[in-house]
């Protein structure tokens, strides 16, 4: 509860950078007071501890009022911003030249981010929402050098779900170098890709990307029971839907009948072997070639 209270606080930076000086962090929240020790390949003029404290404090910056999409003080932005550097420590390596890595600093941070809000009594939502926020914050990086699909900006939208606005606002504060050329410009990249998913959501239903056929429309052209082969007919569908966009019923089908007829459970039945559920008949075969 102290935690919370301070970071939802007036100065949270001030509140985590006494609790680190004192040592109480390392009762509480060991990572981030491991990350004075550490020098971010991305922003050299300054340690990822202090990184992460001014992250913290553009995030709060960011947020909204009571009408807006992310109403200030709010935890789970803040907390997300204070700990998402905090796989760096596991993960860095030193490259030939003198370069340091921090790869798959996200993933190795979101555990640890989990990881330490279960052993503070955090409820499973809030904990789930902080980590999920800490695994995608790298996901924008290199949008701005090769540019994305339509598709690769649907998988942004569907990964973030509900967190986007949030996801936003952890991007952008990111973004501390004292490069303003290289800030100008990450920052100008990511005006372009909220854009994009502005116009997306003008043609699409971006929130709720569904296969364009339900699993009982599934069932039924298939003539499959509730199994796991429909389950990985709504994945594939998924998939087309996410590449290619909204498709009309007709040809969502078509597809679907092409993927099934290329599985195994689809073809008859051997002759005098026992039958599997999951089997369709042949003449359905036949009908769906």
């Amino acid at each position: 509860d102290e935690l919370v209270k301070m970071v939802c606080g007036a100065r949270p930076r001030t509140g985590i950078d006494l609790l680190v000086d004192t040592g109480l962090a390392e009762h509480v929240l060991p990572e981030v007071s491991a990350l004075r020790l550490e020098s971010d390949e991305h922003h050299r003029h300054k340690d990822v501890y202090q990184h992460s404290l001014q992250v913290l404090e553009q995030a709060a910056g960011l947020e909204t009022d009571a009408e807006g999409p992310v109403p200030g003080p709010d935890f789970v932005l803040r907390f997300a911003a204070l700990m998402h550097d905090v796989g760096k420590p596991a993960t860095r390596r030193f490259e030939p030249g003198g370069a340091v890595s921090f790869r798959h600093h996200d993933m190795v941070g979101a555990k640890l981010t989990t990881k330490r809000m279960k052993a503070l009594r955090f409820d499973n939502d809030t904990t789930k929402a902080v980590a999920r926020l800490v695994e995608l914050h790298m996901r924008f990086y290199g949008y701005g050098d090769a540019g994305w699909s339509d598709s690769a900006v649907r998988r942004y939208v569907t990964d973030a779900g509900p967190l986007l606005e949030r996801l936003h606002r952890l991007t952008r504060s990111d973004v501390t170098t004292r490069n303003q050329r290289k800030a100008d410009r990450l920052s100008f990249a990511y005006d372009d890709l909220e854009e994009r998913i502005a116009a997306l959501r003008e043609q699409e239903s971006l929130d709720a990307v569904r296969p364009d056929l339900d699993g009982a429309a599934i069932m039924a052209l298939l003539e499959l029971k509730p199994g796991p082969v429909v389950g990985r007919a709504y994945k594939f569908l998924l998939n087309e839907r996410m590449e290619h966009g909204p498709l009309p019923t007709e040809e969502a089908e078509a597809r679907l009948l092409r993927w099934w007829a290329q599985q195994p459970e689809s073809a008859p039945a051997v002759p005098g072997a026992e039958a599997s559920p999951a089997v369709v008949e042949p003449s359905s075969v036949e009908e769906s070639k």
